[in-house]
Order: C-alpha cells, then sequence, then structure tokens
C-alpha cells in the first residue's frame, strides 16, 4: 500500500515519514506534503492508497482536501492528524468518510496501527470488489447458457407459471402473466449428395450456424433464440398487446420466412421451419412448441425450403397396404443380385404407396413397411446388417434421421445397390472357392485321370455351370488347364532325371506311347530327348 503524508510542520513530517516503521507492514511512503496545493499534485501524480493528512495546512484546509481526493478517487483511506478537540470538525471528517480521526500529540504506535488499519480494511474492499467483478463477468459469460437452458426448459414443458415468470425476470427476459407467446422451430435441411463443401458429419457445425445466425437477425425482432435438444433452434415470440392474435402469428411466418431467406443466402443451403398453429400463454408453450415440432416433420411430405403451418390431424390418412407380388420380385432381383430388376420393383413399391402419403405418420409408416422388406432378405440371407449396409446400418434402428421423401428414396435405393451387390459378391466368392477347390484336386491328383464330369460330381454342381464358371475364372478351358499342368508337371519330372516310363505315370497316363505322342504335340519334342 502507498501512503501520501500531508504536515505543514516540518519536523514532524519527517518524523511521520522516517521514525514509523512503514514498510514491517507493508507499507511505503511515496510522497510528503506541506501544503494542499501540493498534497493535490502529488496525489494525482503517485496515486497513492492511503492519506495521512494535518487538518490545518497553508492554501487549503485538510477537510477541504479531504473532499477533493474523495472526487478523485472514493477508494483512498484518509487519517485525519488535528490539533483542535472539535466535534464538528470530526464529526464533518466522519461524514465525508474519513477512516479515522486522530487528535494530536498521538503517538508513532497510535497512527502507525490507525494506518495499518486503514489498509487492512483498504485490501478486504479491493478483494470484495474484486470478487464481485470476477462473479459479474463470470455472470455475463454464462448468462446466454442460463438463457438457453432457461428457455429450452420452458419450451419443452418444465416450468410452471410462477417458476417462467420469476427465473425470466432473473435472466432479464421478463415474462408477464397474460402475454401472448408462439413457437416456431427451424432445421438445416438434409445435405444433397450433390453438395460437395458439406458432408453428413458437418450437420452439427451447420445447425449452429444456423442458431447463430438466428441470434444476430433477430436481436430485438421480439423473439428469444434457443436451442433444441435435437440441436435444432427454436424462435419464441411474444405478441404485442395492441395486435390481434391473428395478426402475431402472422408476424411470425413472415420474421421465419425472411430468416430462411437470408440462411439460404448465407450459407448456400436450405433450411426448413414448423411454425405453431395459435398465440397462447406463457404456459402454454410447452403445446406450442409440440406443435411447431410436427409441422416441422412434415417436410417428409412437403419437401425441402419451406415454412410449414401446424394443422390438426384428421384420422383419414391411408395406410399402407402389402403388395406381395412386388415383394417376391424385389426380393428375388436382390438375392440373384440383378440391380436394375430390384430398382423397378422399388420404384413400383414406392409409387404405390410413399408417394401417395400426405402426412409425416404416412410417410414414416410406408418406410417401416419398406425398410422391412429389406431387413427381412438381408436376414433371410443369413448376413450381418451392418455388413451389408456398412456405415449405415445404423440407420435402420433411426429411420426419423430421413427427413424427406427425396431422402427416403435416396437413402432406399442406396440399401437396394448395396444389398444387390452384396449378393453378387457372395455368389463370386462362392464361385471362387470351387475354382480353388478344382485347381487344389488337379496339382493334388495329376496321376489320376481328371475330367469335367468328375470334378463336377465332387462339388456336386452341374457339369456346364462348373464348365463356363472355370472358364470365366481363369480364361480357359478345364480341360486346356489340366493338358498344361500335366505337360509342365511330366517335363519338370523329365528334367530331374525321372525315366519317360516314370514320368507319365506322375502324370496320369497308363498308355506310354499316348503319353509320348501328347507330349511331343504339346512341346513340339519326345519326352526322351528332355534331358537334364
Amino acid at each position: 500500500m502507498n501512503l501520501l503524508i500531508v504536515e505543514d510542520e516540518h519536523r514532524l513530517r519527517n518524523s511521520l515519514a522516517n521514525n514509523i516503521p512503514w514498510e514491517e507492514h507493508g507499507i511505503e511512503v511515496v510522497g510528503l506534503a506541506a501544503t494542499g496545493s501540493e498534497a493535490v499534485q502529488l496525489f494525482q501524480r503517485k496515486k497513492p492508497d492511503l492519506l495521512l493528512l494535518d487538518i490545518q495546512i497553508p492554501e487549503m484546509d485538510g477537510l477541504a482536501l479531504a473532499r477533493h481526493v474523495s472526487g478523485l478517487d472514493r477508494n483512498v483511506k484518509m487519517i485525519i492528524l488535528s490539533g483542535h478537540d472539535n466535534f464538528e470538525y470530526a464529526q464533518s471528517a466522519l461524514e465525508m468518510g474519513i477512516y479515522r480521526y486522530l487528535l494530536k500529540p498521538a503517538g508513532d504506535t497510535e497512527i502507525l496501527q490507525a494506518v495499518v488499519d486503514a489498509a487492512d480494511q483498504l485490501r478486504r474492499e479491493l478483494d470484495e470488489r474484486r470478487d464481485r467483478l470476477a462473479m459479474q463477468v463470470r455472470w455475463e459469460q454464462h448468462l446466454p447458457g442460463l438463457r438457453n437452458d432457461f428457455l429450452r426448459r420452458w419450451l419443452t414443458g418444465q416450468f410452471d407459471l410462477s417458476q417462467i415468470v420469476a427465473k425470466s425476470a432473473e435472466l432479464q427476459l421478463p415474462v408477464r402473466e397474460g402475454q401472448r407467446f408462439a413457437v416456431a422451430v427451424l432445421d438445416m435441411d438434409p445435405i444433397g449428395e450433390a453438395e460437395t463443401r458439406f458432408g453428413p458429419n458437418d450437420a452439427g457445425l451447420l445447425r449452429y450456424s444456423l442458431q447463430l445466425l438466428a441470434q444476430e437477425l433477430l436481436e430485438g425482432d421480439s423473439c428469444w433464440v434457443s436451442g433444441t435438444d435435437e440441436g435444432m433452434t427454436a424462435l419464441l415470440c411474444w405478441g404485442y398487446e395492441e395486435e390481434e392474435p391473428n395478426e402475431g402469428l402472422l408476424r411470425l411466418h413472415v420474421t421465419v420466412d425472411r430468416l430462411l431467406s437470408q440462411i439460404r443466402e448465407c450459407l448456400k443451403l436450405t433450411a426448413s421451419a414448423g411454425i405453431c398453429g395459435s398465440l397462447g400463454g406463457p404456459e402454454e408453450v410447452g403445446r406450442l412448441y409440440q406443435q411447431a415440432m410436427r409441422a416441422l416433420q412434415d417436410r417428409v411430405v412437403y419437401g425441402h425450403n419451406l415454412a410449414i403451418p401446424y394443422r390438426e390431424e384428421t384420422g383419414e390418412e391411408e395406410r399402407p397396404v402389402s403388395q406381395p407380388n412386388l415383394e417376391k420380385q424385389l426380393e428375388i432381383a436382390l438375392e440373384t443380385g440383378e440391380e436394375a430388376r430390384a430398382m423397378e420393383a422399388l420404384d413400383e413399391l414406392w409409387n404405390s404407396g410413399m408417394a401417395q402419403a400426405k402426412t409425416m405418420e404416412a410417410a414414416y409408416d410406408h418406410l417401416l413397411y419398406l425398410s422391412s422388406i429389406l431387413l427381412g432378405i438381408v436376414q433371410r440371407g443369413g448376413w450381418p446388417i451392418r455388413e451389408v449396409a456398412g456405415e449405415e446400418a445404423g440407420t435402420f434402428l433411426q429411420l426419423q434421421q430421413l427427413a424427406t421423401k427425396e431422402q427416403i428414396y435416396a437413402w432406399l435405393q442406396r440399401m437396394v445397390r448395396q444389398i444387390a451387390a452384396h449378393n453378387r459378391n457372395q455368389r463370386k466368392s462362392s464361385s471362387h472357392q470351387i475354382v480353388k477347390a478344382i485347381l487344389t484336386m488337379v496339382d493334388e491328383e495329376m496321376d489320376k485321370e481328371i475330367t469335367l464330369h468328375t470334378a463336377a460330381d465332387r462339388l456336386y454342381v452341374n457339369s456346364s455351370y462348373l464348365s463356363r464358371l472355370f472358364k470365366q475364372e481363369t480364361g480357359k478351358p478345364f480341360s486346356q488347364y489340366v493338358l498344361e499342368r500335366k505337360m509342365e508337371r511330366a517335363k519338370a519330372v523329365l528334367l530331374s532325371g525321372a525315366k519317360v516310363y516314370d514320368a507319365a505315370n506322375v502324370v496320369g497316363y497308363r498308355d506310354v506311347s499316348y503319353f509320348t505322342k501328347v507330349f511331343r504335340k504339346y512341346w513340339g519334342i519326345t519326352p526322351g530327348e528332355c534331358k537334364p
């Protein structure tokens, strides 16, 4: 702490500065003044924390100086030394906030204790002020989050009216009983396959960008903006007392339309919104929020880049009807890996049901119907769904992630392609196993006569199918492959020093003369001419 001493008597001024152990108590004397004007100059230059001053000094009495200093810095602590036991002086000093009023001749110990007490008091006040400022900063930093949490819980119906009024006032979002509100919920539309700037992993970032844009563009526009538990953006807007309810709802529609247009301009992507069907009091906000959410879900029927108003259920929606013939066509095409035929069957199933859906519930009923057909085909094949569908396997458990008819149809098409491709790969893998078994058979049974028919019988397959499969996989007929392998083996045996008779036996020829004829035709030399 820094101390300024103001005393016109030279000897006493030096005594106060030099004979009291200030430094032992964390106090530093930063200036000595003999007059009021000198004290003001030093105070402005040194900015002391503590002021020890005589009440009678030239040019300005001590009380006037104290009043001037208080105007410059209300935090400074002042101790007055007075040679007059005057009650009015003491009373004036205390009214001005003087920390201590000491009468001369006060001893060094008494003066030191008064200044030390003042320094301790100032430290406590500064600590308290710092804590208050830190708390205020933390409060201001957390206020947006606290407001968002309050709005989110209010929207989901977690407060009664009295709690809404109390908590909104605490968070500087005043709500009055009888005030009318409307709710809209916005969400980014699904990213199309043609979009190259963003992918599915960017959905969270885009949703957050939407919320920030809404907060920036609607600030002060009779709307509060909040994130929802689902990651969407909710607008809680209030109506004015002088306007009709329909006017308030119309104003919300205009606000949302303008916001959707601005989002499209800023992000170069589209968003959609659901809007409640009426205005309601603070305690009805939860119901209005559910209406807005329900309206937004209908974009699965109406498409993207729309503000969709809530409408009451009619209960007359047509439900999916089983199509056994089309289901069978789809199943057969997928099991044989014929993607084009599978797509044709899917198109017919789609046009007979999903394309006619008029509400979100009906659309998801049709989606469940179609996805169950695909899932059944996968399960009958005995394959894990993740093996067939890859990263999109989780969509079977979260079908409501598909937010539009276009997105649903694109997903169904991808699943059909993947199931068909998986079946083709399975069939190809099975073919590989058959050909591999044949190659092993030829190598291990070189000393026997091997024909296409004997191989087909042993592998339990049709000989015509085996012939076609073998040529498709190896590029040569079965008989040609067997001849090549036998001739190569016979040549290798002869080059190792074996006799012609032994070489013929190794490759399954019992007639040496016939073996010689075949060998000569294949290699252009007789077996006897093939020597090491």
